[in-house]
């Protein structure tokens, strides 16, 4: 089963295209909620190349490394990668005027409920639209 979560971006391609693949930004809006954050992440943007963030709770009690392989890039309009578990994500970006429509889609896993992962990867979705639209 696919999800989708997607949100529109008040800022330029480029700039989200920055946040999204640049390590030192990743780790600034990686997160679904507060008590978490993403302390460390490597990221070789090509195909074929592999990214690793770590999320970890802020009390140091949990943390697990989200990492995957680069299938597709396409300069400013779209990201694929297959995860460790083999799941596939891909991630379109979609300029219009001033604004950039963002869709994730992603195949579910088989822990969580399809509305737990819509609404963690909504979060951080959300995230990263403040965060870049900060930068």
């Amino acid at each position: 089963m696919k999800i989708t979560i997607e949100t529109l971006v008040n800022t330029s391609v480029e700039k989200i295209w920055e946040a999204w693949t640049k390590p030192e930004h990743v780790m600034q809006w990686n997160h679904a909620s507060d008590d978490w954050h993403c302390p460390k992440a490597t990221n070789d943007f090509r195909v074929g190349g592999k990214f690793s963030y770590t999320m970890a709770s802020r009390d140091g009690k949990m943390s697990f490394d989200f990492e995957g392989i680069y299938t597709v890039v396409v300069l400013h309009k779209k990201i694929s990668y297959r995860l460790g578990d083999e799941r596939v994500v891909d991630v379109f970006f979609e300029k219009t005027r001033d604004i950039v429509k963002v869709v994730e889609t992603f195949d579910a896993e088989n822990i969580h409920s399809v509305e737990q992962q819509k609404n963690g990867w909504q979060a951080i979705l959300n995230n990263f639209k403040m965060y870049s639209e900060k930068i």
